[in-house]
């Protein structure tokens, strides 16, 4: 059996960076968003520091990180894994947006 690692469950939204740097969430034509959940699989570069930061998908797309959990080992598959994190943060504006809908959804 190959070596345990930790894994985090991920609730995040989608992002896209404005012309001033600046991230804000990616939303649909009506002005919708959804948040996703993506877990740390055991090739992921980089570490968590906590709400805000961003992370690369497996398909390159850019995500702030809602919230974070603890999933035991054996139910990891559930979620599909990130790819890397990244240094940059989303601001608080942001997040707290993000929360708010993922109490709604009960993602939180």
């Amino acid at each position: 059996m190959g070596a345990q690692y930790r894994v985090l469950r991920l609730v995040g939204v989608p992002v896209v960076q404005t012309a001033n740097g600046q991230y804000a969430i990616k939303r649909d034509h009506n002005q919708h968003f959804k948040l996703h959940e993506w877990r740390i699989g055991k090739h992921t570069k980089g570490h968590y520091q906590g709400p805000g930061q961003l992370f690369l998908t497996e398909q390159q797309m850019r995500v702030a990180i809602v919230a974070a959990f603890d999933v035991s080992f054996k139910k990891r598959h559930r979620y599909q894994p990130m790819a890397r994190f990244l240094t940059d943060c989303a601001p608080a504006e942001v997040i707290a947006e993000a929360q708010a809908q993922g109490a709604q959804q009960h993602l939180i």
